[in-house]
């Protein structure tokens, strides 16, 4: 009988214990289902000003789509037959064409929202590009025929204005300078043609580079961003837009929770430039710039690594003029620092044309000043990572090596070998590689025959013979890498740190 009472006070012990885990966690799981309850009044309070973005395009198409073989008296013969027929265009078809060529009216829509009360809408670049026709609609199904004030391809955003009958809905921007990871955000946009639709999430990570473009730093969001989302805001939970959502990573076409959004440091920057001129007008250094790699620092005597790496000048642009030189690193750029390569090409950008900037370069381990006036960076001009272009290695029979070091063969240029890698007559001297050892340091640099080896440790190479004899005295002297200024056939230079270990 003892035995059975405290069994059952056990049991009921257990009872309690279980009843207040579960209303522990009935407090704690929609909190984390849902977020902040404040993302409620956020959507209630900024959803009308966030629109539908359609646009209607002319396009040529052929239609080759072939009848699928179906076994005869197959239940589906009757069904594709008329299904194809009708696709095609032919007797009796929608299209009433041949059904092999002939304009189409082609629809696509995404998202935009209002900034200025007037009438002032912004989206991507990618959902208005090459319409024929573009209409906004409201939240309240109104639709607006809209025009093009302005737009940016190398920020993806574009500037919009209708002409509405009364005063829109329009929200502001916020600083994303001032987002926190793990911050919430909420996304309103059009995903697949779903209109009004609201998803939340937190940022996941600021600061993204992928790879679309020279400006890239995207902020990345897990809220929930689809096809259609292109062009819509991203808010914080004051309601003000940090971002517009623009790309996503997904190999199903639907959402995993990898989202970016340029932002609205960005946005309003590049805006206002459309507003004004209807075009950007960026700042322009005329440089190729490349990454400081761990051994080009130590080569170079930089310390920490950091900074921006000047691999060529462009003989018309700014930096000539105020002494920048190739084998420089800009490490500070009108007071603000340069931590890695890509921050310099989004600094200059945003900084206004003409101006007089100075410079901060490290150059053969100390620090110099140059001041620099900016020109405009001209729509056909292109800021980008130096390259080397790879050729093909010259048949053993015709290699004139005269040295081999660091796994290459080196001749002197001459001649016969600017003829036969096509060697730009602007490469004045420096020696010719004429192949490369697989496996070796330089061929895990793409080095390749027919570059040549303009500079070693930043001082000019006579012949290879000064080369091998500068390399062999950097290994005496227990370096760990030796820094090459390479130029491709076309004059193209970069840097390569190779291993001398």
């Amino acid at each position: 009988m003892v035995g059975t009472t405290k069994r059952s006070r056990f049991a009921r012990l257990s009872a309690c214990a279980a009843i207040a885990a579960a209303g522990f966690l009935a407090m704690a799981n929609p909190v984390a289902a849902r977020g902040p309850d404040s993302i409620a009044d956020v959507a209630e309070t900024v959803i009308d000003a966030v629109v539908n973005i359609s646009t209607k395009q002319k396009v040529e198409v052929r239609n080759n789509a072939q009848t699928p073989q179906l076994p005869p008296g197959s239940p589906f013969e009757e069904f594709f037959e008329e299904f194809f027929k009708n696709r095609r265009g032919g007797p009796g078809g929608p299209n009433g064409d041949d059904g092999q060529r002939g304009p189409r009216r082609v629809n696509s829509l995404g998202s935009g929202f209002i900034i200025d009360a007037e009438g002032v809408v912004v989206t991507n670049n990618h959902v208005i590009a090459d319409a024929d026709e573009i209409n906004v609609i409201l939240n309240d199904g109104t639709s607006l025929r809209a025009e093009l004030i302005g737009r940016d391809q190398k920020t993806d955003l574009a500037l919009l204005r209708v002409k509405p009958t009364k005063p829109l809905k329009a929200v502001s921007f916020g600083d994303s300078d001032k987002l926190r990871l793990g911050e919430w955000v909420v996304a309103i946009g059009n995903p697949f043609s779903l209109g009004g639709s609201v998803t939340a999430g937190i940022v996941s990570a600021r600061n993204r580079d992928i790879n679309s473009g020279p400006y890239d730093n995207y902020i990345q969001t897990d809220a929930a961003i689809n096809r259609g989302n292109s062009g819509g805001p991203l808010f914080n939970l004051n309601g003000e837009v940090i971002g517009v959502n623009t790309a996503i990573i997904s190999p199903s076409g639907g959402s995993i929770g990898i989202g970016f959004a340029v932002p609205s440091k960005t946005v309003v920057g590049v805006l206002d430039q459309l507003r004004q001129f209807g075009e950007t007008r960026r700042g322009w250094l005329g440089v190729r710039i490349q990454q400081v790699t761990d051994d080009i620092a130590e080569s170079l005597n930089v310390k920490p690594p950091r900074g921006a790496l000047i691999a060529g000048i462009d003989d018309k642009g700014p930096a000539k003029p105020a002494g920048i030189e190739p084998g420089d690193v800009v490490v500070k750029f009108d007071g603000r620092d340069i931590k890695e390569m890509r921050d310099l090409p989004k600094i200059v950008a945003e900084t206004p044309v003409g101006k007089d900037v100075e410079v901060t370069i490290i150059r053969k381990g100390k620090e110099e000043k140059k001041t620099v006036r900016l020109g405009r960076l001209e729509d056909g001009e292109k800021q980008q990572q130096a390259s080397l272009t790879k050729k093909d290695e010259a048949p053993a029979d015709q290699k004139s090596s005269v040295k081999k070091a660091l796994g290459l063969d080196l001749a002197n240029l001459n001649d016969d070998l600017r003829k036969r890698y096509k060697i730009s007559d602007k490469i004045k001297s420096g020696i010719v590689i004429t192949a490369v050892d697989a496996g070796s340091p330089a061929a895990e640099k793409r080095l390749a025959a027919g570059s040549v080896i303009v500079e070693l440790q930043q001082q000019p190479v006579k012949d290879a013979a000064d080369f091998q004899a500068r390399i062999d005295k950097l290994k005496k002297e227990g370096k760990k890498a030796a820094v090459l200024l390479v130029a491709n056939g076309s004059g193209d230079t970069s840097f390569v740190a190779l291993t001398l270990q």
